[in-house]
């Protein structure tokens, strides 16, 4: 059996933690530079806030039912993310983290699962603060099936399990076509032209009919429904090609120095990111772009691809080849909106063969690195490239920004007795 455990409106949650006067009220948290509603609280719902709607848009019901607004904090979220998973992984055998709020779990040979979902659900509430649901069953498509029951009626006390053909068939019924994992808004309208309106009439089609409408993939979504694996288990994450840092900027900027201040950015944290997955690059690419959502204003992108002579996860060296790839595509004249730095060719760190004419020293670089990281782990950014620190105009807007409460020491909540 497989189970798909998703944390409840979980960027919403990861606030509420810290701030308890937000339960019970309206709360929202925003893309970058505080765009448009990413998340949403129960009560935000019942408001009609729509997922992806601008901000802007919404400013009169914000103000009519006080709505709690925030920019999105993920240096919060992701560390709250990292101990729920880490409770996962202690509880099950094997999960696959499937984004940040989800995992499939592996529950083989786990006895009495409602049991033991339902105390998986109350103990990873009680431990981070967060409300999770759990959907259990023989696939990981009837799991999702699973988790929305869980979700929505509170009467399954966070865990639903369909572990019979009479559960499966009658959630089924109740699952409505566009709501079944992998079929997206362009699907759902094929099929309901076709009166095919539940997971259950789906699941009823022939294989022949599923081909016809939805190619091979639609076909793999069809077996699960009807109980037969096909999609398995990941534990480890399939080898990467690349890692890629970016971000729009807070305002669009002319200068080289505010493009030098945020490529360096990106590249230190990318450096970051191998070293946290052993991993090596054997190249760096840099890009720049205008916005091409402003017509009035002359566009221009560009890119620039630096290779190393052996791979590398130094900092110092990816900031000097992204900053060098910067420096041969930047053209003045234009309002840049956008840069980001990517990591090619990557490599596994155990793998690598040094060349035998390259001066760097590579002891002293990994020594260097180590102690980079731990001072980092300990106050994120603490110690960065010094070309990173004027952020100018390229700093992201988060004009609603929460504390870093679990990652930042001068952050840390004060309890007064």
């Amino acid at each position: 059996m497989i189970g798909l455990l998703d944390c409840n409106n979980f960027y919403v949650s990861c606030e509420r933690v810290f701030n308890p006067a937000l339960n019970g009220v309206p709360v929202v948290v925003l893309s970058n530079n505080d765009g448009c509603v990413i998340a949403r609280s129960n009560e935000a719902k019942a408001l009609k806030i729509e997922m992806g709607v601008p901000v802007f848009k919404i400013k009169d019901i914000i103000q009519k039912h006080n709505v709690q607004v925030f920019s999105s904090n993920y240096t919060l979220y992701g560390d709250m993310s990292a101990r729920v998973m880490s409770l996962l992984r202690a509880a099950t055998p094997r999960i696959e983290v499937y984004s940040i709020d989800e995992s499939f779990l592996d529950l083989k040979g786990i006895p009495n699962l409602e049991a033991f979902g339902q105390k998986l659900v109350q103990d990873i509430t009680k431990s981070t603060g967060i409300p999770v649901s759990l959907g259990i069953a023989s696939t990981k498509t009837l799991a999702k099936v699973a988790n929305k029951f869980a979700k929505k009626y509170k009467a399954y006390n966070g865990c639903c399990v369909i572990d019979s053909e009479i559960k499966r068939i009658a959630a089924l019924k109740r699952t409505n076509i566009e709501n079944v994992w992998g079929i997206g808004r362009r699907l759902s309208k094929k099929l309901q032209a076709a009166n095919i309106n539940t997971a259950y009439q789906f699941s009823l089609l022939c294989p022949a009919q599923v081909r016809q409408m939805m190619t091979v993939t639609g076909e793999r979504l069809w077996r699960e429904l009807n109980g037969e694996t096909c999609l398995s288990l990941e534990e480890v994450e399939a080898d990467k090609k690349q890692i890629c840092n970016s971000r729009s900027f807070g305002e669009m900027t002319f200068t080289l120095d505010d493009l030098r201040a945020a490529t360096a950015t990106h590249a230190a944290r990318c450096a970051e990111k191998l070293r946290r997955q052993n991993l090596c690059a054997g190249a760096v690419l840099c890009f720049i772009q205008t916005n091409r959502f402003r017509e009035d204003l002359a566009q221009y992108h560009n890119q620039a691809i630096i290779s190393f002579p052996s791979p590398t996860d130094d900092t110092l060296q990816i900031v000097k080849a992204a900053l060098q790839g910067l420096k041969q595509i930047f053209k003045a004249g234009y309002a840049y909106k956008k840069c980001g730095v990517m990591t090619l060719a990557l490599t596994p760190r155990n793998s690598i063969q040094t060349d035998l004419f390259e001066k760097k020293d590579i002891a002293k670089s990994a020594a260097l690195m180590k102690c980079l990281d731990k001072l980092n782990a300990k106050s994120p950014a603490c110690v960065v490239p010094a070309v990173s620190i004027k952020a100018g105009r390229t700093a992201l807007k988060k004009e609603h920004i929460s504390k870093h409460f679990t990652t930042d020491l001068a952050d840390i909540i004060e309890v007064k007795a």
